[in-house]
């Protein structure tokens, strides 16, 4: 008997939703399809809108929570139509929801996902698991990143150990340990695609750099990247995450705009580019036993950033999590349709050594599709 699971997420880039279809009825869950659906532009300017201080912000968020659970209702619908599977055969589905605020930190911090649970259960008659972040930070910890159990789950080698790199809007690193030996780590990195995606859209009106294309026709600022590099982030000992709220337009604009020199829009794009490697990289090498480093995320596909980031770790086999049999566009959506198996068989979801959490948690919290 097959027990199907839809994982839903949205990272800080805000490009849409993932929605991916698992099947966990063998010894590891098997990916049957993964996409991705845009959100529609009104949306998402006002996405964009609740990322910082503007009027109305508590009616604003509210009408998106609601429009932003109906377009992932839509597109989990959409998914299992073109996978000829009925709602009543998936068991939950696991959603993420979209961030628009992360200060997890000091006394009341939180994060605040919005795509309403509840009217995702009514509109699908599935049931959901949400809100997997509030757990954690109730228990100390930072509420992010949540990947790493998931990686352990399906990533540990028990005679290597494995660094596994997600770079999305902001890139998180996982530490996989052979033999169990040792705790798995992982922690946000600093920007991944977010700051790239800002500077390209502002300057060509594209969503992003299309395989780092555009950031190839220049070369990196040693000094801009320098100035970018000393923000105190970086020399923050994990455990610690972050978000838009660090890393933005008006920060990165801030620094050019108090430089002596001019740099092309290229320039600064090669530069960031090499600003998201440099930080995971420093990174990966604090952890002298690791060979192999495995990338998913959107980043996956910029080339220019991939040959940014091989080019400072000569000594590790660095790859996509492709060659393990996952697609790297896949690999957070699918986490999370294992973050509601995990809450659906009371496994834990969030780990202690990762978050700074007092302890483990199984997390999430349900809402029925359909009352028994």
């Amino acid at each position: 008997m097959s027990q199907l699971y839809v994982g839903l997420m949205s990272g800080t880039s805000m490009d849409g939703v993932d929605v991916a279809l698992v099947d966990f009825s063998g010894l590891h869950p098997h990916l049957l399809d993964c996409q991705t659906f845009p959100y529609p532009k009104p949306l998402l300017e006002e996405l964009h809108q609740l990322c910082g201080s503007s009027s109305d912000e508590i009616v604003l968020m509210g009408h998106a929570d609601r429009a932003i659970a109906e377009v992932f209702a839509q597109a989990s619908l959409q998914v299992l139509r073109d996978n000829y599977i009925r709602p009543d055969q998936v068991t939950a589905i696991g959603s993420h929801g979209q961030t628009i605020r992360h200060f997890p930190a000091g006394n009341h911090g939180f994060s605040l996902q919005i795509g309403d649970p509840n009217t995702l259960a009514v509109i699908t008659g599935i049931d959901v698991i949400a809100d997997f972040r509030r757990k954690d930070i109730a228990l100390g910890g930072q509420g992010a990143p949540l990947v790493p159990a998931f990686h352990k789950a399906v990533f540990a080698h028990p005679k290597q150990s494995r660094i596994v790199i997600n770079i999305g809007g902001i890139a998180n690193l996982t530490y996989l340990p052979k033999d169990g030996l040792g705790k798995v780590l992982g922690y946000d990195t600093g920007p991944g695609n977010t700051l790239m995606d800002l500077w390209c859209n502002k300057h060509t009106g594209q969503a992003y750099d299309f395989k780092g294309e555009w950031a190839a026709q220049s070369t990196v600022s040693g000094s801009l990247l320098d100035s970018l590099s000393k923000h105190d982030y970086f020399s923050l000992s994990p455990p610690k995450s972050t978000g838009r709220e660090l890393f933005n337009l008006p920060w990165l604009e801030q620094h050019i705009s108090k430089s002596a020199k001019t740099y092309s829009p290229q320039e600064v794009q090669a530069t960031l580019a090499m600003l998201t490697a440099q930080t995971i990289a420093q990174e990966i090498l604090r952890f002298p036993d690791v060979e192999q480093v495995y990338v998913c995320g959107g980043g996956a596909k910029n080339e220019f950033l991939m040959e940014c980031l091989e080019s400072l770790l000569h000594e590790c086999e660095l790859s996509t999590t492709e060659s393990l049999g996952i697609d790297p566009d896949a690999v957070e959506a699918m986490a999370f349709a294992w973050l509601a198996y995990a809450h659906k068989h009371k496994i834990v979801g969030s780990l202690a050594s990762v978050t700074g959490a007092s302890r483990d948690a199984v997390l999430g919290t349900f809402c029925p599709g359909h009352e028994s």
